[in-house]
């Protein structure tokens, strides 16, 4: 080692000792609760009525010719004395503008069910809103989307069973093992 001038030793120093093990330290990365079942099982039940939802609007979306034609022929019962070009207007209108309503509930309920598996309790009461708007949007887009026939009875179906599995899914996450879970416990700062 070289000496500075005046003629003493320097020594570098040590680092630090390290910090004993405590078991009184809280981790850095809070434990999340495993989901309970019937939260898991209330998302499932809410996949399902997407899915039959989806169902029924890209059925709509795949028979727009015939589903078009349909309404052309209302809407010119309804509104005669009109052009054709006013008439497929309208009901290109009222045929997109259900589907774009339908879609854009469920889209909505997706949301909301996301922000429920977030652990977030009020988005339980929001899902139950967007639900109850859900049934007055599939009444009215019902009278355009659903064909005569047989095809209307499996529309019918699929709407029925999918308000059934998400109104059942709902009545899952007011449980009160899912309404535990959904407690967020708060980090003391």
């Amino acid at each position: 080692m070289a000496s500075p001038p005046g003629g003493e030793e320097r020594r570098l120093s040590a680092p630090p000792p390290r910090p004993g093990l405590s078991y009184s330290a809280p981790p850095p990365i809070p434990v999340i609760p495993p989901v309970p079942r019937t939260v898991r099982i209330a998302r499932s039940l809410w996949f399902c009525s997407f899915a039959a939802g989806l169902a029924v609007l890209l059925g709509s979306f795949l028979a727009r010719d015939s589903n078009l034609e349909r309404l052309r022929s209302v809407v010119a019962g309804m509104a005669t004395g009109n052009d054709a070009a006013s008439v497929g207007t309208a009901a290109d209108i009222v045929f997109w503008g259900s589907i774009g309503a339908l879609l854009l509930v469920t889209v909505l309920e997706a949301a909301a069910l996301a922000a429920v598996m977030g652990r977030r309790a009020w988005a339980r009461w929001t899902l139950l809103l967007v639900l109850a708007a859900h049934l007055p949007v599939m009444v009215l887009a019902s009278a355009f989307l659903v064909p005569g026939g047989a095809a209307g009875s499996y529309v019918v179906m699929l709407w029925g069973a999918g308000i059934l599995l998400a109104f059942g899914g709902l009545v899952l996450l007011f449980l009160p093992s899912a309404g535990a879970w959904l407690k967020r416990v708060r980090p003391r700062g």
